[in-house]
């Protein structure tokens, strides 16, 4: 599994954030040996950020019995409680604070880290005191669902604001109820889901080479196959081939995809051998493929190293294809000058 340390760099690439000083030296103070302890450090730094910034204030609907009107009266209730008679109306209007939807999330995410068992008593108190400079008070909400996150996802949060969002979810995703230890928290290693990780693989590698190298535009490609049918029709049921990554210069481009799996290898007939669907989908990546004239075109199979490392380069269809392993468990320098040097 992917240390801690590069763990945080892991997420903060994905979610499109650079990586803190600030949060890394208070890891390696207080080194963690799961993973919720180091997301319960990033909520601690990231909130104390955002309150010593000021938090964004919105507009929430509110409801009240008030004595001059505001905003929309809601004449049925009014009515019906006998206000209008007294000079008295039930209204709704917007009005600016800081208890956003967001903050709220926040707020309880705090909550429910500072019930985890196994994280330390002085973590727990340092989380519990943050959260009480949040607004919103200690009031009951329903567990956050999947449709929450899409909505608050919806509102376009920046910057901190979107890597937080990003952390809270991660936290709930990994969250499981314990019924029997008093209301606190367990979460489950989520290392180990690997459809998660794949997905967070990919992010990683993407914004990586985005924000660190200048002579490519990187980008997810939509191919079109390169296909006639008898009936137009029928190209619509043809799957769409969406890249992982794109690296395009005017001299050269690159196919990247990343495949988070355990090995680049899988035993067939007594022998190791790369993994066919893997190969075959990036041969039909760079089949389908119209280069620009003077493009030279390549593809780049990326997996993690566990129990092997590869290094395999071939020429497929008239372009040259790596298959190569990445070492995250070596020190960041290591893996960034590794990721430079694929497309240098």
């Amino acid at each position: 599994m992917i240390p801690l340390p590069t763990l945080y760099y892991f997420l903060c690439y994905a979610w499109n954030r650079l990586p803190e000083p600030a949060v890394l030296q208070a890891s390696e103070a207080a080194p963690f040996h799961r993973p919720w302890g180091l997301l319960a450090q990033v909520l601690l730094h990231g909130t104390r950020r955002l309150l010593k910034q000021g938090l964004p204030r919105t507009f929430e609907n509110q409801e009240a019995e008030l004595t001059s009107l505001r905003g929309r009266v809601e004449l049925a209730p009014s009515l019906g409680r006998g206000l209008l008679a007294r000079g008295r109306a039930i209204c709704t209007f917007d009005e600016l604070g800081a208890a956003s939807p967001l903050l709220r999330l926040l707020a309880q995410t705090l909550d429910q880290l500072a019930t985890a068992s196994d994280l330390p008593l002085a973590l727990r108190r340092e989380l519990s005191h943050l959260r009480q400079r949040l607004p919103g008070g200690a009031v009951a909400v329903p567990r956050p669902t999947a449709a929450t996150f899409r909505e608050l996802r919806r509102q376009r949060p920046d910057g901190q604001l979107a890597f937080l969002l990003h952390v809270c979810e991660l936290v709930w995703l990994t969250a499981l109820p314990e019924p029997t230890a008093g209301g606190r928290s367990r979460f489950a290693d989520f290392r180990r889901d690997e459809a998660l990780m794949a997905r967070l693989f990919e992010q990683f590698t993407r914004n990586f080479f985005r924000r660190e190298q200048r002579r490519y535009r990187v980008y997810a490609e939509t191919i079109a196959w390169q296909a006639e049918a008898q009936q137009p029709d029928d190209l619509a049921l043809l799957p769409t081939m969406l890249t992982d990554t794109t690296l395009e210069a005017p001299e050269r481009k690159i196919i990247l995809d990343t495949k988070y799996y355990t090995a680049a290898l899988r035993p067939r007939y007594d022998r190791q051998r790369l993994i066919s669907p893997h190969l075959y989908q990036l041969y039909a990546y760079l089949q389908n493929q119209q280069p620009a004239p003077g493009q030279a075109l390549e593809g780049i199979l990326l997996y993690p190293a566990a129990t092997q490392a590869v290094d395999v380069r071939y020429t497929l269809g008239g372009h040259p294809v790596r298959v190569v392993t990445l070492n995250l468990h070596q020190p960041w320098a290591g893996i960034a000058r590794d990721l430079l040097s694929l497309i240098a």
